[in-house]
């Protein structure tokens, strides 16, 4: 009975934790309440049994709990009594759980938009979103985002101070507003799968739980809002990690996309992504998750590098450009268009980018410079860029991947 509390507790305490946010009004009266509903189930189920509606059951049973307790601290606090003859008030036990809410009432969807208010800064939405929707420990969500716990816990313990102090509601946002909202959503979404899929520090290139955790949020956000962008973020990540089991060997070193095995593709993961691209585009025009996705299907349905449709690409790129214009968007192209026209062609691109004054401090920038380089047989400007990129990596395989390219360069 423990182990079943145990997997309960991993698949439905986040959606628990909504609901009794909603009920209650606060993060952290919430979360003390479904700690008591299940230190409560671990007392009460293993003599009763489970109950034919275990969710219903800990929203319950945590609202009484926390009514209970704030009557009890009403002895100290009278105006704490009234706060629990309102919650009391509020809602049947009945009524805590209606089972699948209808669309954008559920209250898994209302907490996302809450922790992603854009009142909040994108630190805390993004710490927020980890702590309380994918239900990740303080200290994942520090080591994943290179801060101390410490501060990491206060950012936090702010982001709800400022949610209760400015009366931000717990609710989806107006339909006339929510393509605004929306986006803050699936951007934050967008950071936590970009940092799994390619960590920004660390001794892995990967983190499989921050990118399965953010495909878990797309595959929510999907199934409780089917819009077109919230669906082409979906099949973006789905596509790019379906090549995680390519992109390193066995002993964690780097492999790039033209030279990665493509039979350790995961081609379920790849169907499914490129059915929510088809989705996404049959809905209305792309927007930049969707063509991101398209790119990415453009990569997923070459049988091998040397058949990639390069010409698409950059064709697909250039309609970012004019959605989404931006350096990484310049850059991204810049690499496409090397491949379709040629490495001179690439990096005239990228020194402009460069001279412009942008991504001066961007890694991958200068990585890109220095291949397009590498193969036009600028032996010392390769170096150079390739050597000012290994200044700026903090991730241990990149590190030793731009040191085995400096170390053949250097021996030519």
């Amino acid at each position: 009975m423990r182990e079943q509390i145990g997997a309960i507790y991993r698949s439905d305490s986040r959606r628990v934790l909504a609901t009794l946010i909603r009920l209650l009004g606060d993060f952290d009266r919430a979360e003390e309440a479904m700690s008591d509903a299940f230190a409560a189930a671990l007392d009460v189920w293993p003599r009763d049994g489970l109950p034919d509606n275990v969710r219903a059951w800990l929203v319950s049973t945590g609202r009484f709990k926390a009514i209970d307790r704030l009557r009890r601290s009403a002895r100290f606090d009278a105006a704490l009594a009234g706060l629990a003859d309102q919650i009391e008030a509020s809602v049947t036990p009945a009524a805590d759980v209606s089972g699948e809410a209808d669309g954008v009432e559920d209250d898994r969807l209302r907490l996302i938009f809450t922790c992603c208010h854009p009142a909040l800064s994108a630190d805390a939405r993004i710490a927020l979103t980890l702590r309380e929707v994918c239900g990740l420990e303080t200290e994942q969500i520090a080591r994943a985002f290179l801060t101390a716990p410490p501060t990491l816990a206060q950012r936090i313990v702010r982001a709800k101070g400022k949610i209760r102090d400015a009366r931000i509601p717990y609710q989806v946002p107006e339909r006339a507003d929510l393509p605004d909202r929306l986006d803050a959503v699936l951007h934050v979404v967008y950071l936590v799968f970009n940092e799994g899929y390619s960590a920004s520090v660390g001794d892995a290139l990967t983190r499989p739980d921050l990118s399965g955790e953010a495909i878990r949020l797309g595959r929510l956000l999907i199934e409780l809002l089917p819009e077109p962008e919230a669906l082409g973020l979906l099949a973006l990540m789905l596509l790019h990690d379906s090549r995680r089991g390519a992109r390193t060997s066995a002993e964690g070193e780097i492999i790039l996309l033209d030279t990665q095995n493509r039979s350790l593709w995961d081609r379920a993961q790849i169907a499914e992504g490129l059915e929510f691209v088809r989705r996404a585009f049959l809905l209305r025009r792309p927007g930049r998750y969707t063509l991101q996705a398209a790119i990415a299907a453009v990569h997923a349905e070459a049988p091998d590098s040397q058949s990639t449709d390069w010409a698409q690409i950059a064709g697909l790129y250039d309609v970012l450009l004019e959605i989404d214009p931006s350096p990484i968007v310049e850059l991204n192209r810049a690499v496409a268009i090397a491949m379709r026209d040629g490495p001179q062609a690439g990096l005239d691109i990228v020194n402009m980018i460069l001279e412009r004054g942008d991504l001066v401090d961007y890694q991958f920038a200068h990585s890109a410079k220095a291949d397009l380089c590498r193969r036009l047989g600028l032996r010392a400007e390769a170096i150079a860029s390739y050597t000012r990129a290994l200044a700026l990596t903090n991730q241990a395989p990149e590190h030793r991947f731009i040191e085995r390219r400096l170390a053949e360069l250097r021996a030519l």
